[in-house]
């Protein structure tokens, strides 16, 4: 048999529980397929490691979550937690201005916010819904073996409980959701770095930053540094969250305890520093690495990966959420197919790999670009030419996986990036020599500002 386990051999006396469809990781993505399918009657069984709630980082959302938690059920539960977020601000130590983007403006109109959130109240609400629509949902359950019969034929999933026990379960179907602990794509080896993208990153929560006046309080604000950018994202508790994203070279050069080196990585942006005048840290600092990868594969013939559990390329657009809830929604779809009629499997398989694929693709044009001048510069100075600033709003909001018509303009928007980029040629080489140094760097690579 296919064996996804860690060495040490467990002990489990019991007699194995059967299932149809075991989901390991009860955030977003777990949570979600496990509802979804649940509700079409089937046996799940929904494995969390930790308990809930629980610290997580990604606290942004997409107004294209919007629908999906209403599909949930959960709308208004979310809306009592989070905070309205209208758009998205850019700043820049380049340009004298700053530059904002509000969801209204897109080529959907129907979409206008989104919210911000505590990902630990959040993520809570998911896996409770998936527990109130017949999910057995179980909490401090860590995934220590996986055996996959022949033939596709469901698997044998051995889980440690907080308390030492173990228990076995044999399910039909497995759904890998376990976000950046990728237990299938470690276990099978097939987790990569990202070819085109590396970074690293450092966050904490701060008390008494500064926000913006009326409807722009809950935007989240991206600030722009030598060594890469900054997230800003108030929350409704009165905390807001900050974050740097970095390349690696910066991150190997500390040289001092993780706090004071945030806080001096903080210094070098005078924008953020005036957002965080008389500003403290209110969390524990945390960092790291490894933030950009994918996985060689989406499924395997009785198994799904999902949302960070197949890859993660930056957090700079706030669509990992979005993203993880959407391959449920997909994976849901799929595994439903898969049991319901084994003849349309390999179709249904198919079709959702090229689901997975989409997302990251669509956001990683932008992503492996956001650093470069030329970009930095249509970014600070959008105009809608052509709607090309509605069709960049519509990518911002997340709306990228229904038939809104704005992908001409976006290509218009692309080929003024290319144009722009080819009018100042020594710079775009520049730039790219450097980010090419950046991905490339090793344990003892110095690399170079963007």
């Amino acid at each position: 048999m296919q064996t996804a386990g860690q060495e040490a051999e467990l002990t489990d006396t019991s007699t194995a529980t059967d299932c149809d469809i075991l989901v390991i990781g009860g955030g977003p993505a777990g949570s979600t397929a496990a509802t979804l399918l649940a509700r079409r009657g089937w046996k799940v069984v929904l494995l969390e490691k930790s308990h809930h709630p629980r610290f997580h980082i990604g606290e942004s959302l997409l107004p294209a979550n919007l629908p999906l938690l209403e599909t949930l059920g959960v709308a208004d539960e979310v809306k009592q937690i989070g905070m309205m977020k209208w758009g998205a601000e850019f700043v820049s130590p380049w340009h004298d201005h700053t530059s904002t983007f509000h969801f209204a403006d897109a080529w959907d109109k129907s979409m206008p916010y989104a919210y911000q959130v505590r990902r630990s109240q959040f993520d809570e609400i998911l896996f409770r819904n998936a527990a109130r629509n017949g999910a057995q949902a179980i909490e401090g359950a860590r995934v220590r073996e996986v055996d996959f019969a022949p033939g596709g034929q469901g698997a044998t999933v051995r889980a440690e409980h907080d308390d030492g026990t173990v228990h076995t379960w044999r399910c039909r179907f497995l759904v890998d959701a376990s976000g950046r602990d990728t237990f299938l794509a470690n276990r099978f080896k097939t987790k990569q770095r990202h070819p085109r993208h590396n970074s690293s990153a450092m966050y904490a929560h701060f008390a008494g930053a500064t926000r913006h006046d009326g409807r722009d309080e809950g935007n989240i604000s991206i600030f722009w540094f030598d060594h890469g950018w900054f997230w800003f994202i108030p929350l409704s508790d009165g905390l807001t969250s900050i974050g740097a994203v970095t390349w690696p070279y910066y991150m190997k050069r500390r040289d001092k305890p993780l706090r004071e080196y945030f806080l001096d990585t903080i210094a070098q942006c005078p924008k953020l520093i005036a957002r965080l005048a008389g500003a403290s840290i209110a969390s524990e600092v945390e960092a790291t690495g490894n933030y950009s990868y994918v996985n060689a594969h989406t499924h395997g013939p009785d198994y799904l990966l999902l949302g960070d559990a197949y890859a993660f390329i930056d957090p700079v657009f706030s669509s990992g959420v979005m993203l993880a809830m959407q391959s449920a929604f997909t994976g849901a779809d799929t595994v439903d197919a898969c049991l319901r009629e084994p003849a349309r499997a390999p179709q249904a398989l198919a079709a959702f790999d090229r689901a997975m694929r989409h997302g990251p693709k669509e956001f990683s044009w932008f992503i492996f670009r956001v650093t470069n001048p030329t970009m930095r510069h249509l970014f600070m100075n959008p105009r809608n030419t052509l709607r090309m600033k509605e069709a960049l709003l519509s990518i911002l909001a997340g709306d990228i996986f229904r038939d809104t018509p704005y992908k001409p303009a976006l290509y218009a928007f692309r080929t003024l990036y290319y144009v722009f980029s080819a009018a100042n040629l020594r710079r775009t080489i520049g730039a790219w020599r450097a980010r090419r140094n950046n991905i490339r760097v090793d344990d003892a690579g110095a690399g170079a500002a963007p």
